[in-house]
């Protein structure tokens, strides 16, 4: 077959050719030679029985829907034009692929609402992760087909079931919730009329039967947000009969209306049955501004005051420089009103506020006395981006009377012919941003914007982008772990041998009486820091005990009424450098309260040493002062330290042998003479090793059933 091509000036003068050449390096004309080769593959293949029609997919560049091809996303188009018009208008965006069922299971719906929504103004994207992966990797779409929306800037996923409703609706999601004001009585609507002042923008009301706003309005309240405000009546609801009256509103048709300065009657007027985005897009382009609109930042007055761009294009703008309050009010009236009667295309009317641009101000007006606490009408041209303008200011201060107003005119007739009548030049400072919120307000929306995005990564981000955050996160933890125990169970022999603080909460911090104790222990009483030592009662019995948390243990001193403030004395010495770790809590049990509950206790050690029944002779004699048990209230178990007795070097490190024996001989002991303070210390001699074993782990330890109730 012979195929004759196109010359490149055939292509290039016909459009339809050149971008079938750009896309698909043909110009289309080679369609009958493709269609031969086609048929004769095809009947190459008719005895494996393979038609691709029997699939129903179109994965051949030739079956391929076109529709998505208007919409294709490049990466650069996608930086330099989509984003920055992101701020203006929503966007929905599909990342799809060759090959993928699911992309053309979702197709038909994706077509309708694509066009649906494109209609009402929400832009409409398609990335082909094959072809631009690099976009799809910008995206954070590892999977398609994948659906996005795009708005500020910012990147959120949609991941409900692709129908109809719920891309709608996740499109509405997109958009702030402030933008517009529900109007429900006739009593809010004055309130949100009135604050065209304070917010120097005109207030745009519609008027419509359905209940809800619609997505159209929110839209068009989106684009337009920097330059109006927007609020929405219900028709249909009661209290608003008297609102429609007065404006004289058809219930049954949409209605627009714009007010400005005057909140009495609207500036202009839009109705229509089928309210399309075209007529509501240049209704409002015509209506951004005020008549007299305050001039509150740069961006404002670059747009109300253009720079020239030749001699017929000449825009001047009429300035009035004036103060706030009721003193200024009569003069800002005049102008308005001279404002409204001579509003020409060639001509802006704005104010500003001397006090809030001061600069500007004083630029213009050179301080002169006689302007001082006055209002003055200044006329201007801008001639650059720079600054640099042409002015001529009014001689005498703006009262707004029949004079100021001749005098005015006259200037404004004599500018269209002669411009130079603006013979003074000067460069302007760019104006403060009256409007703009705090630092502090912007840090803190920005870091509320920032939680939101995390979250929202959190729980529905691809696993792949989260595993940097998630590796962070485990280090961190790891390392804040690892010190943790590392302090816990270190040498603790250099911090015992500093001085420890004077301060000890509850019996501890008690009576100091002994003098000998006082001058033998001065120099270790530590400088900073105290040791939390709580008695163990029938009321916190439970939560510091029986419901302590796993890991953690209570060490209980016992003691009795007469041995109390020594032996807290020398237990807060001893234990002072375990107070570090968490998982260590400190009582002090009364003998003389509680002596039946910890027999009880000391019955499940006598497989150490037995312990003598009741019925012994020595039984109400026997002396546990100065004994230390290691209660840990989940596992059920306790572990041992007996008093240090005198004579006994090596002392008893939580073993339990010969318990019985020493039992009868401290009793003994006690009958026999009272010990004295001295004595009574030394039983807590080598507590400090005892607790040094107690976190390693290698005492003997007690099991038992049940604590039983701390009567």
């Amino acid at each position: 077959a012979t195929v004759v091509l196109p010359s490149t000036s055939q292509i290039l003068s016909n459009e339809e050719k050149r971008a079938n050449f750009d896309r698909y390096g043909d110009a289309g004309e080679s369609q009958g030679y493709s269609q031969h080769q086609h048929r004769q593959f095809h009947h190459f293949h008719e005895g494996f029985y393979f038609d691709e029609s029997f699939f129903h997919f179109p994965f051949n560049s030739e079956r391929r829907d076109t529709s998505d091809e208007k919409y294709l996303l490049h990466f650069s188009h996608y930086v330099n034009e989509i984003v920055p018009d992101s701020f203006k208008k929503p966007y929905l965006i599909k990342i799809t692929s060759d090959w993928c069922f699911s992309c053309i299971h979702i197709e038909p719906v994706w077509k309708e609402v694509a066009q649906e929504l494109e209609a009402l103004g929400v832009g409409i994207g398609v990335v082909h992760a094959g072809y631009e992966r690099r976009l799809a990797h910008h995206l954070g779409a590892h999977s398609t087909p994948s659906i996005l929306g795009l708005i500020n800037g910012k990147i959120t996923f949609f991941h409900n079931a692709v129908i109809r409703e719920n891309l709608r609706q996740f499109v509405e999601d997109l958009l702030p919730g402030n933008l517009v004001e529900k109007v429900c009585s006739n009593k809010n609507y004055i309130p949100f009329l009135s604050n065209w002042k304070k917010e120097n923008k005109p207030h745009v009301l519609l008027f419509d039967h359905m209940p809800a706003v619609p997505l159209l309005y929110k839209l068009t309240a989106f684009a337009y947000r920097d330059y109006l405000s927007f609020g929405y009546v219900y028709v249909g609801l009661r209290g608003t009969e008297e609102l429609s009256s007065q404006y004289n509103i058809n219930v049954y048709t949409p209605t627009m209306m714009i007010f400005k300065e005057h909140i009495d009657r609207p500036a202009d007027v839009v109705q229509a049955r089928d309210m399309k985005k075209q007529l509501i897009d240049d209704f409002l382009s015509q209506n951004k501004f005020l008549m007299a609109a305050r001039l509150t930042n740069q961006r404002l007055f670059q747009e109300l005051c253009p720079v020239k761009k030749s001699h017929r294009q000449r825009k001047h703008c009429v300035v009035l420089l004036t103060g706030e309050g009721d003193k200024f009010a009569e003069a800002y009236e005049a102008f308005l009103t001279f404002a409204v009667a001579n509003t020409k295309d060639t001509l802006k009317f704005v104010h500003i506020y001397n006090d809030r641009q001061p600069e500007f101000a004083d630029t213009l007006l050179m301080d002169e006395e006689k302007y001082r606490g006055k209002s003055v009408v200044v006329i201007l041209e801008r001639r650059n981006n720079a600054g640099k303008i042409a002015y001529k200011t009014l001689e005498e201060a703006w009262q707004g009377s029949k004079e100021d107003n001749f005098i005015l005119l006259d200037l404004l007739d004599q500018l269209r012919t002669d411009p130079g009548l603006l013979s003074s030049e000067t460069v302007l400072a760019d104006l403060n941003d009256e409007l703009a919120p705090m630092f502090l307000i912007r840090w803190l929306y920005s870091m509320l914007d920032y939680i939101s995005d995390c979250w929202d990564s959190l729980f529905h981000s691809n696993w792949r982008e989260m595993m940097p955050l998630l590796s962070l996160l485990f280090s961190v933890l790891f390392i804040l772990f690892g010190t943790v125990i590392v302090q816990a169970f270190s040498d603790s022999s250099d911090t015992r041998d500093s001085p420890p603080s004077e301060k000890e909460e509850t019996a501890a911090k008690t009576e100091k009486n002994d003098a000998s104790f006082s001058k033998e222990s001065n120099s270790r009483i530590p400088k900073k820091g105290f040791v939390e030592v709580t008695e163990l009662t029938d009321i916190n019995y439970n939560s510091n005990l029986v419901r302590l948390r796993p890991g953690h243990m209570n060490v209980v001193l016992i003691l009795s009424n007469s041995t109390k403030t020594i032996l807290l004395q020398k237990f807060a010495l001893e234990v002072y450098t375990f107070t570090g770790s968490s998982s260590l809590h400190f009582s002090f049990l009364s003998l003389d309260k509680h002596r039946e509950w910890l027999e009880y206790l000391l019955e499940f050690a006598q497989d150490a040493a037995p312990i003598p029944n009741q019925y012994d002779k020595h039984f109400l004699e026997r002396d546990y002062t100065g004994y230390v048990l290691a209660l840990n209230g989940h596992k059920k178990y306790f572990c041992l330290f007996k008093p240090h007795r005198s004579g006994d070097e090596g002392g008893t490190l939580g073993s339990c042998e010969d318990y019985d024996s020493s039992l009868h001989t401290e009793a003994r002991g006690k009958s026999s003479c009272s010990p004295g303070s001295r004595s009574i210390k030394n039983k807590l001699h080598k507590l400090s090793f005892w607790m040094e074993r107690l976190l390693e782990g290698s005492l003997q330890r007690f099991y038992i059933p049940s604590w039983p109730a701390l009567d």
